[in-house]
């Protein structure tokens, strides 16, 4: 062995070492610079017109844009969180007031009406104990549940509050330099890829291809889901409608419950009120057209530009909010179509004889 080949072992294994290490070190960051590589990623278009227009000052239009996310965001969440704490507490005072005008009571025989399993609801309410609990001992009861989930929650909300809005200010410090220096570092990057030139631009323009397919193809979504419950809240004459609808856009990406922790309960909230027809047009809008159209659009507006399998794209979606949470869900596609080039790059190179090869066709 040479004294370079030892050189280079030693440095390559204290390298190796070193980026474990400050792997480690930033591992708590990983989730907010994720977010905030794909605003940036989604957002750059936007941030070279901004810095045209400040002849040339990247840092200005970074400023700018990083305010931009700061008011888009969290002045809807705040707004959001107000009138969800308003209509919370109506929603309360509609409870206690049916409650106390019966409403217990009179749920046995309303769930009998229910078509086809009328009879087993009310079987099964009139072998509760509901009705035999008085108005006022069902709001004490309630009371107290409530009194003892806040009181045994309100620790880790502060804590979870803390650390949520820690990870929402390094998101928009992350934000700010990939504006300012972002391709500055990805140009340095691409530089020291150890691969031929075509295959480091096929794998970078497959990478802002399906960034791009993935986010789109997950916020249409999101509105369309959205959009087309919220008109059957509205049609219906659901209290809150507006609420309800921004509600299920944010939860319509989720691929568990999804908008159906929305509708669902509107359904349940329906048939109590004894709008049974309403309650069912409600759940067959909801089933047949709100959760129908997230397993048809999302899959083609995805598949259709970056030409992911349509069970590829469904496992990497799940697989992706398994492993990383909800940003998982842009992560796992992404991470699926880099692969997929990948092995389409080993086919032309070294496996097919043609180089005609192509995955996902």
């Amino acid at each position: 062995m040479t004294r370079q080949q030892i050189f280079s072992i030693v440095f390559f294994t204290l390298l190796v070492l070193l980026l474990y290490q400050i792997g480690l070190m930033f591992e708590p960051f990983l989730f907010p610079a994720l977010w905030a590589a794909l605003l940036a990623h989604i957002a750059f278009p936007l941030h070279l017109r901004f810095t045209a227009w400040c002849r040339g000052k990247r840092a200005l239009s970074a400023a700018v844009l990083t305010v931009g996310v700061l008011v888009v965001v969290v002045l809807p969440l705040v707004v959001l969180g107000f009138m969800l704490a308003r209509e919370a507490a109506a929603a309360e005072l509609a409870i206690r007031g049916w409650i106390a005008g019966g409403g217990l009571q009179r749920l046995p025989g309303q769930l009998t009406a229910v078509p086809w399993i009328g009879g087993w609801l009310g079987s099964m309410a009139a072998n509760t104990s509901l009705e035999a609990l008085s108005a006022e001992e069902s709001v004490v009861a309630g009371a107290k549940i409530l009194s003892r989930f806040l009181i045994g929650q309100m620790g880790d909300l502060l804590k979870n509050t803390f650390l949520l809005m820690t990870d929402f200010f390094i998101m928009l410090l992350v934000l700010f330099f990939l504006f300012k220096d972002g391709r500055d570092w990805v140009d340095a990057l691409y530089e020291l890829i150890p691969m031929d030139e075509s295959h480091k631009r096929k794998i970078v323009a497959r990478l802002d291809q399906t960034i791009r397919a993935v986010v789109k193809g997950m916020l249409v979504t999101a509105i369309v889901q959205g959009l087309l419950a919220g008109a059957a809240y509205l049609v219906l004459d659901v209290p809150f409608p507006v609420v309800l609808t921004a509600l299920t856009v944010i939860l319509a990406p989720l691929p568990f419950g999804g908008t159906a922790l929305i509708w669902g309960p509107v359904v349940a909230y329906l048939f109590w009120a004894g709008a049974m027809g309403k309650a069912l047009i409600m759940l067959a809008w909801g089933v047949g057209v709100v959760s129908t159209i997230d397993q048809v659009l999302r899959p083609w507006l995805i598949g259709l530009e970056v030409q992911i399998p349509t069970l590829l794209l469904v496992l990497s979606v799940l697989g992706g909010l398994a492993l990383y949470g909800l940003v998982g869900l842009f992560v796992g596609p992404i991470l699926v179509s880099l692969l997929m080039t990948a092995i389409q790059i080993y086919r032309e190179e070294y496996h097919s004889p043609t180089g005609t090869a192509v995955i996902g066709h």
